[in-house]
């Protein structure tokens, strides 16, 4: 018998691995959390499998999201990202990688983690929807607003309240999979 997923994800490969893998997974860790915020704000007004059929070549364009050195980019760097076929190349989104790059080591120096600070938002565990159908998650909460105006105003660019709370469930925050699924009681 086959175990029922997330609506979302269903038609393509690609998104379902991600779904039974990755999406709802709590991150804790600041590399993975740094490469899902970085997806995420490239996402924005787009659709997330464009950012997953390219999050190879991201990988390697940004240096495997190492968030010390696109801290360090210089305009070489930026011209030959903005050259990349393999990645979304939105200036806007390419310059604030770095900005976000900078703010993040900014907050890992003041609470040891980005980890720490973005998981107090939620006491350190998820909250857990009951999510009937996936087309019932809200696109952005009370909490993702206000986590988003923190990130703004400690220097993060592209974080608004729908890509915060897309990042909340992408990195477990809150598991939004559908009670059906079988992916709901394993994160």
């Amino acid at each position: 018998m086959e175990k029922h997923k997330c609506g979302w994800c269903l038609g393509s490969d690609l998104y379902e691995a991600y779904h039974d893998e990755e999406w709802g997974v709590p991150v804790k860790d600041d590399d993975t959390l740094f490469e899902f915020l970085i997806l995420e704000t490239f996402q924005a007004g787009l659709s997330w499998i464009t950012v997953l059929k390219k999050r190879e070549n991201f990988r390697k364009a940004f240096d495997h999201f190492d968030y010390k050195k696109i801290a360090k980019y210089n305009q070489i760097k930026i011209d030959s990202l903005l050259e990349n076929k393999g990645i979304i190349r939105n200036k806007l989104k390419v310059k604030a990688t770095i900005t976000n790059a900078q703010s993040f080591i900014k907050i890992q120096n003041e609470f040891g983690s980005f980890s720490k600070y973005i998981w107090d938002f939620v006491d350190g565990k998820p909250i857990k929807n009951t999510l009937k159908n996936y087309k019932d998650a809200p696109a952005n909460t009370a909490l993702s607003d206000i986590i988003s105006k923190d990130l703004k105003s400690r220097g993060f660019k592209f974080v608004g309240s729908t890509v915060v709370y897309a990042h909340m469930q992408a990195t477990g925050m809150i598991n939004d999979h559908e009670v059906s699924c079988f992916r709901y009681h394993e994160v």
